[in-house]
């Protein structure tokens, strides 16, 4: 019989991760965020979990240990704020306040000392550097910390050196049943040196996996969808006009060139990174990454049979969290709340690894030296072709046209739904 765990969360949001985890087993036993609508989304939902509403650089672990009555939680977990090192941002790293949380996660496992943690972010943590040009100084600074990594580098070591083994995965939530595309990284750290295994991957569009299909964003939020909160960050009138143009699946390429231009304006002449201009949504497809603000032209989530963007209800759905979750404060901070969360499903494949380590050091298993390692688990997934060899696709075209036809041997009914990818 399984032990029951319990955790302290930090950066909690709208609890995204801590859901995950307590689906695998894990009870979370207090909360922290700095953001007063996240707080009031916790207090909400989950009026039994103590909350300090402060940042957590104000936050002494003797306050945790008071609201946990002395003990020791077994598990440390949280997604420190991402901005400064996503691929999207300017990626001022540590260089920016934002950045510096990866210190207070730090600072809180080696304090409160856990069996284990959990720590969440973008991919991009994985490549910042630990200080940016601008603000490298040659006379005081090795040049090492200008290399991509070495950020990430740092933060092993500080782990390794008190102890704990880290085991680094970059992943998709699509690869586990998630109706939607989205890359995290997870740092998984143990104080007996064990190797963590993550899930390999339960879901695929590729034939030769012999795996079901992804599941789409009609699995989420298609027919019988019931939608428990309908409110909407809309677009302008003048975004809804080019909308109107773009086929279910498309973007930008789908508009005539004279209206690309029009519509874009400098933009069109950037290079890649522009997949979610004019984007409208595809039934057959599984949702790109929900964003904070799906109103953007540049980061459009437009819904494929209504002109509009998708709702909170609908947001929330694709991200998996219950139908039941009501979030707080406005409907732009709820769109940031929603955004910024871990998949449910992954906090659940995180919170897995996690048991599995514990139970095995509980079966007497130790490692053989404290190290870190990072693991890439098909993370970069593409189910559609936007442009190809000079023409234009909608949401009807694979993005593995040649072996589409297979998919019907692999549909989780028996349906031979082909466009499923």
């Amino acid at each position: 019989m399984k032990e029951n765990l319990y955790s302290v969360s930090l950066f909690s949001g709208a609890m995204g991760l801590d859901i995950g985890l307590e689906q695998a087993g894990i009870t979370t036993l207090i909360c922290n965020d700095v953001d007063a609508d996240a707080v009031a989304t916790i207090r909400h939902n989950k009026p039994e979990i103590p909350v300090l509403d402060k940042s957590i650089s104000n936050v002494s672990c003797e306050e945790i240990k008071a609201l946990i009555a002395g003990g020791s939680p077994d598990i440390v977990v949280g997604g420190p704020p991402c901005q400064s090192f996503s691929v999207f941002g300017n990626r001022k790293g540590i260089q920016d306040l934002r950045g510096q949380m990866v210190f207070e996660f730090f600072r809180v496992v080696d304090e409160l000392r856990p069996k284990a943690f959990i720590m969440e972010n973008v991919r991009g943590l994985l490549s910042i550097p630990f200080v940016n040009k601008k603000d490298f100084d040659p006379e005081t600074m090795s040049p090492d910390l200008l290399r991509p990594g070495s950020l990430i580098r740092f933060l092993l070591g500080k782990f390794n050196g008190i102890g704990y083994r880290v085991d680094c995965f970059v992943v998709n939530s699509v690869n586990y049943g998630a109706p939607q595309i989205r890359e995290r990284v997870f740092l998984i750290g143990n104080v007996y040196g064990i190797e963590a295994k993550f899930p390999q991957p339960m879901f695929s569009n590729r034939p030769q996996d012999g795996l079901p299909p992804f599941r789409t964003l009609g699995d989420a939020i298609g027919k019988g969808f019931a939608d428990p909160y309908p409110e909407v960050m809309d677009f302008s009138p003048r975004k809804l006009s080019y909308l109107s143009m773009v086929p279910p699946g498309g973007n930008w390429r789908s508009l005539p060139l004279d209206v690309q231009k029009e519509s874009m304006g400098k933009s069109w002449y950037l290079k890649g990174g522009r997949s979610a201009y004019w984007r409208k949504l595809s039934f057959d497809f599984p949702s790109p990454t929900v964003v904070t603000m799906p109103n953007h032209a540049g980061t459009s989530m437009c819904h494929p049979k209504e002109l509009r963007a998708i709702s909170v209800g609908e947001a929330a759905a694709i991200q998996e969290f219950p139908a039941c979750w009501a979030f707080q404060g406005s409907t732009g901070s709820k769109f940031k709340q929603i955004g910024n969360a871990v998949p449910i499903r992954l906090g659940r494949m995180a919170g897995e690894t996690v048991i599995d380590i514990l139970e095995r050091a509980k079966n007497g298993e130790m490692g053989d030296e404290i190290t870190s390692k990072v693991t890439h688990i098909r993370p970069h997934v593409r189910t559609r072709a936007f442009f190809r060899n000079g023409e234009s696709f909608a949401g009807s075209t694979c993005y593995y046209q040649s072996q589409k036809a297979q998919m019907s041997l692999f549909d989780e009914e028996g349906k031979g739904e082909s466009s499923r990818a």
